[in-house]
C-alpha cells in the first residue's frame, strides 16, 4: 500500500482566469466593475491594526446584525461565511446525507457537482430544457436527497418564477432546498418571501456580485431557526472563525449603504439592457438575462474562436468546453467604456457596420 491510497480524489472546480496583465478588460468572472461603496474604504482606513493579533468574533456578530436589520430577519435565521461557496459547501455537507441523489440542473454552477463528489453525495443533474430553462416538473415526483437552484441560473442568466419554486418546496417538504440567489439583485425575485411559510428553504446570496467586494469573500444564508442551527453546529465543528475582522466591519458598512448598492445595480442593469440589443444585432442568441452577464451564441462564428480573438484583443470573456454549451460565451457586463470597446472589437472582426 501507499499513502495515496487514503487520499479522498477530487476534480477540483476551475475559476475564470485571472490575467497577469493590468490593461485587460475583465469581463469573465462576473465581478463588479464599480468600487464598492464609500463607507467600506473609510473602515478600512479607520481600522485598528493591533487588534489583528485577537481572534475575530466567532459569531460574526457585527455583519450578522447589520443583516438581520437590513433583511428584517431574527439573527438566529443568518449564516454568514466565507462567499458563498463557503455557505453552500457547508449546506452540502451539512443537509445532504440520506444517501438518496440530490438533483440539480445539467447546466448551472460548476462547482456543485464538484462538492457532491467531494463529500460522496449522489447527486443526479437535470437537463435544463432546449431554451435552457429549468422546468419545475422535473423536480416533483422523485426520490431525493435534496435540491439545489441557482436563481437567476448560472451560467445562462435565465430565472425561474418564485410560483414554480413554490410548486417545488411543496412537493419536496422531506429535503432541504437550496435557492442559490448570487445574482438576484440584478433582475430576479428573491425566495426570501417564502421563508416564512417553509421551513426546509435555505436561500444563499452573496457579497460578491452586487455589493462589488468579491475580494472580501462575504456570502450569507438565510432560513428558520433550527436548519440555521444545524448549519452552525457543522461550522462549529470544521472552523471556529469564519470571517476576519475586516471582513466583517467592511460588510455591515457596505450592507447599511443601500442606496449606492441600488444605484450601481441600476447602472449594470441599464448597461445590460442596451448591450443586449447591440448584440442581437451583431448576430447573437441568447436566453434573456436577469444577471450582470450575458450567455450568447453568434450564429455564424464559432465561441471559441471569439474567446480565442477577443482574449488576444486583451478582453476576458468565459468560455465554457462543456457538452451543450460549448458554442456559448459568458460575457460580463462592465462598464459602459469596457462593453464600448467590447462591442467595437466585435464589430470589427465580424465585419459590422458602426
Amino acid at each position: 500500500m501507499s499513502w495515496e491510497d487514503g487520499v479522498r480524489r477530487a476534480e477540483p472546480y476551475v475559476p475564470g482566469e485571472q490575467p497577469k496583465r493590468a490593461d485587460v478588460i475583465k469581463l469573465n468572472t462576473n465581478e463588479c466593475p464599480y468600487p464598492p461603496a464609500p463607507e467600506v474604504k473609510a473602515v478600512i482606513g479607520n481600522m485598528d491594526y493591533e487588534t489583528f493579533r485577537l481572534y475575530p468574533d466567532p459569531d460574526c456578530g457585527e455583519l450578522v446584525e447589520a443583516l438581520s436589520a437590513y433583511y428584517g430577519l431574527s439573527e438566529k435565521q443568518i449564516f454568514v461565511g466565507i462567499g458563498s461557496d463557503d455557505v453552500l459547501a457547508m449546506a452540502f455537507l451539512t443537509f445532504f446525507n440520506t444517501g438518496r441523489p440530490i438533483l440539480f440542473p445539467d447546466i448551472t454552477y460548476s462547482f456543485y457537482d464538484v462538492w457532491a463528489d467531494l463529500f460522496r453525495i449522489p447527486y443526479e443533474q437535470i437537463p435544463l430544457d432546449d431554451a435552457f430553462q429549468i422546468r419545475a416538473q422535473d423536480y416533483i415526483g422523485r426520490d431525493c436527497g435534496g435540491i439545489v437552484i441557482a436563481n437567476p441560473n448560472a451560467p445562462t442568466g435565465a430565472f425561474l418564477p418564485l410560483s414554480e419554486i413554490r410548486k417545488i418546496l411543496d412537493a419536496n417538504g422531506d429535503v432541504v432546498v437550496i435557492v442559490d440567489e448570487a445574482y438576484v439583485d440584478f433582475g430576479g425575485e428573491s425566495a426570501l418571501a417564502l421563508l416564512d411559510q417553509y421551513d426546509n428553504l435555505m436561500v444563499v446570496q452573496t457579497f460578491s456580485k452586487s455589493r462589488a467586494m468579491a475580494g472580501m469573500r462575504i456570502g450569507y444564508a438565510f432560513g428558520n431557526e433550527k436548519l440555521i442551527g444545524y448549519l452552525l453546529d457543522c461550522r462549529f465543528s470544521f472552523n471556529s472563525y469564519p470571517l476576519n475582522r475586516t471582513a466583517l466591519s467592511v460588510g455591515a458598512a457596505a450592507i447599511n449603504n443601500d442606496s449606492y448598492f441600488k444605484e450601481i445595480c441600476g447602472k449594470i442593469v441599464c448597461t445590460r439592457e442596451r448591450v443586449k440589443k447591440e448584440l442581437r444585432n451583431l448576430g447573437f442568441s441568447f436566453a434573456d438575462s436577469k444577471t450582470n452577464f450575458v450567455f450568447a451564441r453568434h450564429e455564424r462564428v464559432p465561441a471559441k474562436e471569439l474567446f480565442e480573438m477577443l482574449r488576444e484583443k486583451g478582453i476576458y470573456v468565459r468560455y465554457f468546453r462543456k457538452p451543450r454549451i460549448d458554442n456559448y460565451l459568458r460575457i460580463t457586463i462592465g462598464t459602459d467604456d469596457q462593453m464600448d470597446r467590447l462591442l467595437a472589437v466585435l464589430r470589427e472582426y465580424l465585419g459590422a457596420p458602426e
